[in-house]
Formats: structure tokens, C-alpha cells, sequence
């Protein structure tokens, strides 16, 4: 198995576990329609819509698959171009299908990375365990899970 095939089969594990599988359209917590694996948008670009029909399993994952494919881990080598180890490069797209790579790329957390301090990134990801002012305890089992990997 290749790294790129290991930290996609590890990184879809740890979003499947954390994001759930929901079949029909949802408000996620910032209030974005969501669906599947919290996509927000379709293959062709289209935006969710909570009036949309529910998808399959499969379509979730095929959505899923390639989101992370197209999306986070290109965004995630950009940001992060000297992390090669697998388990590094899931933990990231992780946090950054989760946060977004805006939230990666304006961090103290991608400087640490890059620094390859991984003590003080494993401190970077801790900090994002709040949903509003309330510690969450989904996201501190995330972030425990993804800092696991470095």
C-alpha cells in the first residue's frame, strides 16, 4: 500500500467515525446543509439543499472519497509540503475537513507543523475542542484521535 492510499484509508476512517453517516439532507452545526459525511456539495458542484432527496451509502462515500481526493489532501500537502508519514498527513486532513483549510493555513497549528514540533502541534490541535464557548466532548475525542497520529 502506498502512503497516499494508507493516510486516505486512515484519514476516510477517522471522518466516517467522526462525522457519522447521515443519508438524509442536515444542518450541521455552523448551519450548512449537509449530507452523507457532512458534504455540503454535490459531485457537480451543486450546493446540499435540506429539500434534496436522501443519498445511498455508496454515493456518500464516493462524495467522500473524492471531496478528500480534490479537496483537503491537496489543501493539506500546500500548507503542509514537509509532512510525508501517513498517520501526520490523515490527522491534518482530518482537522481540515472538519475545520476547514482556511482554519489550517492561519494557524499557529501549520507553523508548528511545518516546524515539525510535533509537541506544540499536538498543543494546536487541542485547541480546537469548543463549539462556541462549550468544550464538546465529540470534538476532544477528535482532536485526541487525530494528535494519536503524529
Amino acid at each position: 500500500m502506498s502512503i497516499t492510499e494508507l493516510t486516505l484509508t486512515v484519514a476516510l476512517a477517522l471522518i466516517r467515525r467522526f462525522e457519522g453517516f447521515h443519508p438524509r439532507p442536515y444542518l450541521c452545526p455552523a448551519g450548512v446543509p449537509s449530507i452523507g459525511y457532512s458534504s455540503t456539495r454535490y459531485l457537480d458542484g451543486r450546493e446540499v439543499q435540506l429539500t434534496d432527496p436522501p443519498v445511498s451509502r455508496e454515493t456518500a462515500e464516493r462524495l467522500l472519497l473524492v471531496q478528500v481526493r480534490r479537496t483537503y489532501l491537496p489543501a493539506v500537502l500546500a500548507l503542509c509540503p514537509g509532512v510525508h508519514d501517513p498517520g501526520r498527513l490523515a490527522a491534518l486532513i482530518d482537522f481540515t475537513y472538519n475545520l476547514g483549510a482556511g482554519n489550517l493555513r492561519a494557524r499557529t497549528l501549520r507553523r508548528k507543523v511545518n516546524e515539525k514540533d510535533w509537541k506544540a502541534a499536538a498543543v494546536g490541535f487541542m485547541r480546537w475542542v469548543r463549539g462556541g464557548r462549550l468544550v464538546l466532548p465529540g470534538l476532544v475525542k477528535r482532536r485526541q484521535a487525530e494528535v494519536a497520529l503524529l
